[in-house]
């Protein structure tokens, strides 16, 4: 997902918010732990489940019947008998009834803002040809300000016939008299008609960006579909929503969020000005998970991660940037190191050239910024490397610095990320979503190292999972069950789309689980269920098994900070 770099209105203004939020709650120290990890938790328990099947995500004990927790930290796991025994008379204790409780699943890569722009805009997935998208976007546009710009997201070409990219003329037809902009679904493309394209001042005079493409038919003009950094260009141009309207995204984004078992989220490359919104929830109290946040880098602008993160406020911090190395596999802009081989001659597009990444990388690093870098393709992802590797050679410590999908992995790879220190954060659902037609982008030499996520863990490479939403669904079980059968929601391919890349079943959760609370510098309180670590849980309304039951299963409660923050009715 394509997330744009954001000019501060002013460096100066934005810290000066931030630290007057950070003073209304009390110095801005997030909830961490109070006591050490696995010593004994005083006090009343506040809150008992029994009954179940917890996993816990701790070697030391992997699985027990019962939790108990006192206030925002687990006081004991353990027998149903062991922990009745800590509850006392004033807990209030929960029946589970054979239902599984993981610690709190936090998505690893996402969109949160995002998600809440989407509940707004129109939703054009699971169209399976351009007139119907259109057919779909003539009925949402009814209940929309004529004139006013209209925004979508969702299509993707992959699922027509012939797979071939639409063009203004079909929205045109339909929709003349206001400008439309639609995102493909992975964010790394646009349609825009006409009268977007007129605002952006695209002719075919135009030239491509740098790191993004603008497709134009045999004499030369714009079709109507921008790749990558070119959507920059109606990007800039589309208003800006207020502070109000960030907010009210913002939560009801969160409750999609929570209903669906995230008791946190890595919110994958926002501005400053979303950034204030979140913080000003937290420091009031009103952020009900813990957002870990990225902001979004502009590698041409480094004086902004020069500058050290702030202090966390509440459940909010933002100590990480991301970048963008390449584009997506779907729309054919992820770097390649050889063309692609349903499209000969192309090799995909460097959204950020080495120079300017290992520039930016350094600079972050330096200022005590953790670095992400979006990195698809082989190509994009060794130069990822390559620009760790040399501010890690220049500035010691341990950084955590992350590769975000890292999707076509060529063998050598796997060996570089290790000496690299780096994390690969995945998402399963991609694979189930693109194994349609990824291997018709790459071939078959390619698709074997692709969405590689047992070869990742088997060489030792920190291994966080995520969904990207709104990209793909917000619900993590879809990500649980890519990951263990590599099968779509029929059930197909028979025995898992290239099966060697499986997980176990704990091993996905501890993806989400462990895997996310390193990726963060949280593993010292967050990812496990023991006494001393965070009260966040997530509870389902079953027992989990590594098969289908897992499309079937729904979220009974999430937990946060020891309080119910969900629960299903």
């Amino acid at each position: 997902m394509v997330s744009k770099p954001v000019t501060p209105r002013s460096i100066s203004q934005s810290a000066l918010l931030i630290s007057l939020l950070v003073a209304a709650c009390g110095g801005g120290k997030s909830s961490e732990q109070t006591v050490p990890v696995g010593t004994d938790v005083q006090g009343e328990v506040t809150l008992a489940f029994v009954g179940g099947d917890v996993r816990t995500m701790d070697p030391a004990r992997p699985s027990a019947t019962a939790i108990a927790l006192v206030g925002n930290r687990v006081a004991l796991v353990g027998t149903d008998a062991e922990v009745r025994a800590r509850a006392g008379a004033t807990a209030k204790i929960i029946e589970l009834n054979g239902k599984t409780v993981t610690p709190g699943l936090v998505d690893a890569h996402c969109h949160l803002y995002g998600l809440g722009e989407d509940l707004e805009n129109v939703s054009l997935r699971d169209h399976d040809s351009e007139a119907d998208t259109i057919a779909a976007l003539v009925v949402a546009a009814k209940d929309r300000v004529p004139g006013e710009w209209l925004v979508g997201r969702g299509w993707d070409q992959n699922r027509w016939p012939g797979q071939q990219w639409p063009t203004a003329a079909s929205i045109d037809a339909v929709l003349s008299d206001r400008p439309v902009v639609l995102h493909r679904i992975d964010g790394h493309a646009a349609w825009l008609n006409s009268k977007a394209l007129a605002a952006a001042g695209i002719t075919a005079s135009t030239k491509d960006p740098s790191g993004g493409k603008i497709l134009r038919d045999a004499a030369g003009k714009p079709t109507g579909v921008l790749v990558d950094n070119a959507v920059d260009l109606v990007a800039k141009v589309v208003p800006e929503p207020d502070a109000a309207h960030r907010e009210r995204r913002i939560r009801a984004a969160i409750q999609v969020a929570l209903a669906n078992g995230l008791t946190g989220v890595h919110e994958m490359g926002i501005g400053d000005a979303t950034a204030e919104v979140y913080a000003k929830l937290a420091a009031n109290g009103e952020l009900p998970l813990h957002v870990y946040a990225f902001l979004a880098g502009d590698p041409a602008k480094n004086d902004r991660v020069r500058v050290s993160p702030g202090e966390p406020v509440g459940n909010f911090s933002m100590r990480g940037v991301k970048y963008f190395v390449d584009g997506a596999l779907g729309s054919r802009g992820a770097r390649l190191a050889d063309e692609y081989e349903d499209d000969p001659g192309n090799v995909g597009l460097w959204v950020t050239d080495y120079e300017s990444l290992n520039v930016a990388v350094n600079a972050a690093v330096s200022g005590g910024w953790q670095v992400a870098v979006h990195a698809i393709g082989d190509a994009g992802i060794e130069t990822a490397i390559d620009a760790f590797d040399a501010t890690q050679q220049m500035i010691s410590g341990e950084h955590r610095l992350r590769i975000e999908h890292a999707q076509v992995m060529a063998r050598p790879l796997f060996d570089r990320m290790v000496n690299a220190r780096a994390i690969a954060s995945m998402q399963p659902t991609h694979a189930t979503s693109d194994m349609p037609w990824a291997e018709l982008r790459v071939g078959g030499d390619r698709i074997k190292f692709a969405y590689a996520w047992r070869a990742m863990l088997d060489k030792g490479i920190p291994l966080a999972f995520g969904s990207d939403f709104p990209v793909e669904d917000v619900n993590p079980l879809l990500g649980l069950y890519a990951a263990v059968t590599r099968q779509d929601a029929a059930g197909n391919p028979a025995g898992g789309w290239y099966p060697s890349q499986k997980l176990t079943l704990d091993e996905a959760i501890r993806a989400f689980t462990v895997g996310s609370a390193f990726a963060q510098f949280a593993e010292d309180t967050r990812g496990k269920l023991a006494a001393g670590y965070a009260a966040d849980l997530t509870i389902f309304d079953r027992a989990l098994a590594p098969d289908a039951s897992l499309l079937q299963t729904k979220v009974a409660w999430t937990i946060v900070d020891g309080a119910i923050v969900y629960e299903a009715k």
